[in-house]
């Protein structure tokens, strides 16, 4: 039944923009997508908050650099392929230059340093007017495939859950690979890691880079899908969001970030549907509940990965 399971719900989540199609439910097309963002987010912070232990409060910073490298290059007439390949390439490069300065940083100290970056982050785009338009924001082209302009929901959502999938498989495989038992060692103990031989500083260093490919990728299909990117799009609250989403769902744990992203970027559009419009506003009250709730009772998350959980339960024992 475990075995099945992926792909039940799988299937569930290809035939849902069938089943919704022409009901008063079809905005759970756009909302899917959302969610799918999210995972995509959550997943590539798993690598350094998860399997690494790098508590980094600017992430969403690159997923604002690969939305506005996809902005830019799209108005100038690149190809797709090319504009979401190099969208990808920079917000991976910024991050690599950031990390070779940055990561002899530990706890706080990173989490502050990340912090300040991705604010910092936010207000150059905000004031490159000559580049970025600015707080106007920036005019995307419609994708296209094959002379195909992708411009309704249904398009991205299939898209947004292909490039989730592909995400999940990555992050199994390095999850179970040489390089993803060093991460471990790292988070558990730097000095000993690098004591047995493990390349700290390096292997710190690709955890923070793959995080940004996943952030850059994602930004572009967010630029591609609205159309439009402004800065207000990636202000700090949305790095607390993709925090909490790992934190909750379990640090390491690829079904926990997944079950993370569904919960808390889920909960607005219950909320809105169900409840009222007005609801949205009180949306960081109900998930710093959800949060504190987690903390007090279940500190490992939802779904953690089994050695996450063996290691929290040492510590208390």
């Amino acid at each position: 039944m475990k075995r099945a399971l992926p792909l039940i719900l799988i299937a569930a989540a290809a035939a849902l923009p069938w089943a919704v199609q022409g009901t008063g439910a079809a905005h759970l097309v756009r909302a899917g997508g959302i969610i799918g963002l999210y995972m995509i987010l959550g997943l590539g912070l798993n690598f350094t908050l998860g399997y690494v232990g790098l508590f980094d409060l600017g992430f969403i910073a690159f997923y604002g650099i690969g939305a506005y490298t996809a902005a830019i290059l799209a108005g100038l007439g690149f190809a797709p392929p090319l504009t979401i390949a190099l969208a990808v390439l920079s917000a991976v490069l910024v991050r690599f230059l950031l990390g070779l300065t940055i990561l002899r940083l530990r706890g706080d100290y990173l989490a502050v340093v990340t912090m300040g970056f991705g604010e910092i982050s936010r207000l150059i785009i905000n004031n490159l007017d000559a580049v970025t338009n600015g707080p106007k924001g920036l005019q995307v082209p419609p994708l296209r495939f094959f002379g195909i302009s992708l411009s309704e929901n249904i398009y991205y959502y299939y898209l947004i859950m292909a490039v989730v999938l592909l995400s999940i498989a990555a992050s199994r495989r390095l999850e179970n690979s040489r390089i993803g038992r060093a991460w471990v060692a790292i988070r558990e103990d730097e000095i000993a890691a690098g004591l047995s031989g493990i390349a700290v500083g390096r292997l710190k260093l690709l955890a923070f880079c793959l995080s940004a490919a996943f952030a850059g990728l994602g930004g572009a299909i967010f630029a591609y899908w609205e159309q439009f990117v402004t800065p207000e799009s990636f202000v700090f609250w949305e790095s607390i969001l993709v925090v909490s989403i790992v934190v909750l769902g379990g640090m390491g744990s690829v079904s926990g970030v997944l079950l993370g992203a569904l919960i808390l970027s889920g909960c607005p559009v219950i909320m809105q549907a169900v409840l009222s419009p007005e609801w949205i506003n009180y949306r960081y009250l109900f998930f710093g509940f959800i949060l504190l709730l987690v903390i007090l009772f279940r500190p490992q998350g939802i779904l953690p990965s089994r050695r996450r959980e063996a290691e929290l339960l040492n510590e208390s024992s």
